[in-house]
């Protein structure tokens, strides 16, 4: 199977564009580029790991109900939820109620304030776990910064952050460039991040 497909202009896309429809605006506009704002981090992180056993396409038709259950992803605001909110939410039919990805993200919020008294900002420390260089992951699913990654966020007690899940946080926030070859976007994705200033 080839690895693009067309898009709705004819040109190529990557080849997993083809799942949906509302694929390819969410590709075009976000999929790969840098981004530095930690609250950005925290969503895509969040999101990613209530992917976990799900499609993107049921969490990306979600995006904005999450949003507003999560104070627009806001980790300052979301650690201070308490049982009650976990009760609320599991009663919101907007998002996926699950007690356990719930409890999660209200937990990694308080992780998510530790590593910016530590590191300054959260995407410092995103950042710091970008590849040196271009290179091959190890499978389709992580790589070794993956690994390395959320083996220390687990250390650090953050919850539904796998190394699947983490790999895919990068491919979406840019830190890899994993647009296929022969995608129309994988050169607007090296651009962006030839311009991109890494957090500090």
């Amino acid at each position: 199977m080839s690895d693009t497909v067309p898009g709705p202009d004819g040109k190529p896309r990557c080849a997993w564009c083809r799942a949906a429809p509302e694929f390819f605006e969410y590709h075009d506009n976000e999929w790969g580029y840098p981004v530095a704002d930690d609250q950005k981090l925290f969503e895509k992180l969040c999101l990613e790991s209530f992917q976990s056993g799900l499609s993107w396409r049921t969490i990306l038709s979600k995006r904005q109900n999450f949003r507003n259950a999560f104070c627009q992803f806001d980790f300052n605001a979301v650690s201070q939820f308490d049982e009650a909110d976990v009760e609320r939410l599991l009663q919101n039919e907007g998002i996926v109620r699950h007690r356990g990805k719930i409890q999660a993200v209200i937990n990694n919020a308080k992780r998510a304030q530790e590593i910016v008294a530590s590191h300054g900002s959260l995407a410092a420390y995103v950042w710091s776990y970008e590849p040196s260089a271009p290179g091959k992951p190890q499978s389709a699913s992580t790589s070794a910064e993956s690994i390395a990654m959320s083996k220390d966020l687990k250390k650090r007690g953050w919850k539904f952050v796998g190394p699947t899940t983490v790999f895919a946080f990068m491919q979406a926030m840019g830190l890899i460039n994993d647009h296929a070859e022969g995608c129309s976007m994988r050169e607007k994705a090296a651009q962006l991040r030839r311009s991109f200033t890494s957090p500090a």
